[in-house]
């Protein structure tokens, strides 16, 4: 597979974008599993078009032209909107874009096809029966899962397919993929950009964000998304507070991933950034509040799951029976004690300026380890979520970014902040990845 993209955005500014187009379409096509669909000819037309218009001298937005993927949750007018799944094969056409993808159009980005994904989203591993699993492109050796649920929106950039991929973030499903791919993923405050047009999974956790090659590249996508630009801090690292918290977090950490964290805890260190830890012993509260979610997702899947519910991956079918049974003064209470929760979580992280952790605890598993066995499935799912899980519930926004050593496995470290506090967060970040960098 070629590699046309293998550089943040602002390294792209002056090269022709029909060149880079046409090498990613023709990357796209060959791949296994990445695609669910391409779009060729609007691609190429966004690529001429901004060919010309920077011809004739005039200023475009750095993304446009460039290749772009899009989660195959997200509707495109036309054309039924899959998640990953055949059970939707036969639903009616969109009526028009979701607001992510007419945003992204808006500003002139070439958008190269949808990509593959966990069906309904309903996972962090990235396995999908229907229609493949793209295999991780950091090992060449051994084929590893991607992370999910935006499984190919993670591949399409890791691969050098495309400048940055769009996708979506219940659990982490754009963190944990960022993680395991070696990308930067970031998980905004979730009211931020819209979720309209989008197939569902949590009406209350559910957020469209993105994935790239670098933090200032997810700032630009994230300008584009939410349709604002935030104001983002120049921080220093010397003397910032980040909270490492002690429960569960740091739990069961692979070797590897022990390493590389320490690692990146003693460089930051160095830079003089104030580690701080903490108990956080209500982290420990949040699976039992974390209830609602399943319940959410059986309202949207109740009829489909009644009608074709033999198409559906067995796995996730059985992630969203439980939803079935809770009441509603069930649902209720769990969204009260959630409330009450992130009150107290965001008063305990008031003095610092983010919390830092693994990502995710483990390096990626091999693929076929996890198809042949659904103890070995849950296992890493439920290792995968249970970190970037944590701030979904808090309402809150967070990155991962990549902090392993040149040629191992990647590991990421995750930066997270309570609700609509993603500028001063992305600052934070700029500060931690400039120091990440090896020398």
């Amino acid at each position: 597979m070629t590699a046309p993209i293998t550089s943040p955005i602002s390294t792209l500014a002056n090269q022709a974008r029909r060149p880079l187009v046409d090498a990613s379409l023709a990357a796209a096509a060959a791949s296994q599993s990445v695609f669910t669909r391409l779009y060729p000819d609007a691609a190429r037309a966004a690529a001429d078009h901004a060919d010309a218009m920077r011809a004739a001298g005039v200023a475009l937005s750095p993304l446009a032209g460039l290749p772009v993927s899009i989660k195959d949750l997200l509707d495109v007018a036309g054309e039924a909107t899959l998640a990953g799944s055949t059970a939707l094969r036969d639903a009616a056409p969109a009526a028009a874009d979701a607001p992510a993808v007419a945003r992204l159009r808006a500003a002139g980005a070439a958008i190269v096809g949808k990509t593959n994904m966990t069906e309904f989203a309903f996972s962090g591993v990235g396995i999908n029966p229907h229609y493949g699993t793209p295999a991780n492109p950091t090992d060449t050796a051994v084929a590893r899962i991607p992370g999910g649920s935006s499984s190919g929106s993670a591949v399409s950039v890791a691969a050098g397919i495309c400048a940055a991929a769009v996708g979506s973030d219940t659990g982490g499903s754009i963190r944990i993929p960022a993680a395991l791919c070696g990308l930067v993923g970031f998980k905004s405050t979730s009211r931020r950009v819209p979720t309209a047009g989008t197939v569902p999974l949590s009406s209350t956790l559910d957020t469209i964000c993105a994935m790239t090659r670098s933090v200032d590249d997810c700032i630009l996508m994230d300008q584009v998304l939410s349709g604002e630009t935030l104001t983002i801090p120049q921080l220093p690292l010397a003397g910032l507070r980040l909270a490492l918290p002690q429960t569960l977090m740091l739990d069961g950490m692979e070797a590897p991933v022990a390493a590389a964290f320490s690692a990146a805890l003693t460089r930051l260190s160095a830079a003089g950034a104030r580690i701080v830890e903490l108990p956080l012993e209500l982290l420990a509260e949040g699976p039992r509040i974390n209830r609602f979610s399943p319940a959410e997702a059986w309202t949207w899947h109740r009829e489909l799951l009644a009608a074709r519910g033999a198409e559906y991956d067995p796995r996730v079918a059985a992630r969203l029976r439980p939803g079935e049974s809770m009441s509603a003064a069930d649902y209720l209470d769990c969204q009260r004690r959630r409330r009450d929760w992130i009150a107290r979580m965001e008063a305990e992280l008031a003095p610092f300026d983010a919390l830092i952790a693994p990502t995710v605890p483990l390096l990626a598993p091999p693929i076929a380890e996890l198809e042949a066995s659904d103890e070995a499935f849950f296992r890493a799912n439920g290792l995968l979520l249970r970190n970037p899980s944590a701030i979904n519930l808090l309402d809150g926004c967070a990155i991962s970014l990549p902090c392993h050593a040149p040629g191992d496995l990647p590991v990421g470290l995750m930066l997270a902040a309570p609700a609509l506090q993603d500028g001063h967060l992305l600052g934070v970040a700029r500060a931690v990845a400039a120091a990440l960098i090896p020398q």
